[in-house]
């Protein structure tokens, strides 16, 4: 017996009245060890903070190793784009996958479920993302 096919439209369907935010998720690995990803990491940094000050970016952040002490150039990025197609010239465009520093998969992604808690404090203008 083999597993029924379910289509994006089936789950559109069962989780209808959910947020149903299409995102697209981009997971990078290093090519050639982490020599190459330092060298491009401050370019890096500017072309994700530029993403983000354009509301493009999502949320970015490097993998820990296991063991949460190391980390060994992995990467997520998650963004808002109007297809796969756009988001992947969006992933080559970045100085770390351009350069060939690092490698990346990219993966759509429907965001329907979570929360975002913010406490914004008015005397010393802290902020906390909870």
């Amino acid at each position: 017996m083999s597993e029924p096919q379910i289509t994006a439209q089936d789950i559109l369907n069962a989780s209808a009245g959910c947020l149903q935010k299409q995102m697209y998720v981009y997971f990078t690995t290093p090519v050639n060890g982490l020599g190459p990803v330092m060298e491009n990491l401050e370019d890096h940094l500017k072309f994700q903070i530029e993403l983000e000050q354009r509301g493009i970016m999502f949320g970015a952040g490097p993998f820990w190793t296991d063991d949460e002490q190391r980390w060994e150039g992995e990467g997520m990025i998650i963004i808002r784009a109007g297809s796969l197609a756009e988001a992947r010239k969006i992933a080559e465009s970045d100085p770390m996958h351009a350069s060939g520093a690092r490698t990346f998969t990219i993966r759509p992604w429907l965001m329907n479920e979570g929360a975002v808690t913010m406490k914004i404090t008015y005397s010393d203008g802290g902020r906390e993302v909870i």
